[in-house]
């Protein structure tokens, strides 16, 4: 999904090739709830993230339909995706409404013990991988073991993986809050990672729970998530690699080198990019 780019609008081409060129962009904008930056775009009434100036961000239930419309099954927890203007990596919401995590583990965290558990239940989750079409994939280890933060109750790791013999990183921040926890999948090409976590530090600095809902307002008597910090790592990393085994083969085919893909790749671009200028060049000449 690093590419969103290629996957979600290459699904949404098909929701705009059969209008008119001037009926595209708000019937597009409607469809996908489609925000463009800068502006402010609600994650329900949960939390909200900046979308800055050139930045797209597409709602849940825009996202869901891009899902479905690839064929893929959907959680119904998805809040959103944000997607920056050089199109290299793309930022995923989704909530888990399962209580106040409570964090007495974050002196514990056992590294190894923690990727043993990940690489015994991924022959599962390559099972479902296959069975929807996608190529398996192999945990490699730690690119970044995981870590808690104490002041911002995030809770960060990455998992490096390959995928017929493609390196794939799984950066995935857990945002832990009063009522649930906030998924924020990075998915971006191995070789781009470093110089795109400053932007995505960024997204995660102007992300912001709404009242009511931060960490630190659990009162007695809120419902308490069955699980830890060691499990949260151990759930997500699954589902975090399940969500590669989705969007994997956008990178697969094209280093590849598949032509009929690079050629429907190519139509993709050209005909979204007419769509898109006229959100963004419309503001630019107008400044």
């Amino acid at each position: 999904m690093s590419k969103i780019t290629l996957f979600a609008l290459a699904v949404s081409c098909t929701v705009f090739s059969s209008s008119p060129l001037h009926a595209q962009t708000s019937d597009a904008k409607r469809k996908l709830g489609l925000i463009a930056g800068p502006a402010k775009a609600k994650l329900k009434d949960i939390a909200q993230v900046d979308v800055p100036e050139g930045y797209v961000f597409i709602d849940g239930n825009g996202l869901r339909a891009l899902l479905k419309r690839a064929g893929e099954p959907t959680s119904g927890n998805e809040l959103g995706l944000l997607r920056p203007p050089n199109h290299s990596w793309s930022v995923m919401f989704e909530f888990s409404p399962d209580g106040y995590v409570k964090d007495d583990e974050k002196n514990s965290l056992n590294a190894d013990k923690i990727l043993a558990d990940i690489k015994a239940g991924n022959a599962e989750a390559n099972k479902e991988r296959v069975k929807n079409g996608n190529p398996p994939l192999e945990v490699v280890g730690w690119e970044q073991p995981p870590t808690y933060d104490e002041t911002t109750h995030n809770l960060e790791w990455c998992i490096r993986a390959t995928s017929e013999d493609h390196a794939i990183l799984n950066y995935n921040t857990k945002l832990l809050g009063r009522k649930g926890v906030m998924e924020v999948v990075l998915i971006v090409d191995p070789e781009k990672l470093h110089e795109t976590m400053p932007d995505f530090r960024n997204v995660l600095a102007n992300y912001s729970f709404q009242t009511g809902q931060t960490y630190a307002e659990y009162r007695p008597g809120d419902k308490v998530a069955k699980y830890g910090l060691a499990a949260l790592v151990v759930g997500g990393a699954a589902v975090g690699a399940l969500k590669l085994g989705l969007f994997s083969w956008l990178f697969l085919f094209l280093k590849k080198g598949l032509k009929f893909v690079i050629v429907a790749v190519v139509a993709v671009v050209a005909a979204i990019k007419k769509i898109f200028a006229k959100i963004f060049n419309r503001r630019q000449t107008s400044t």
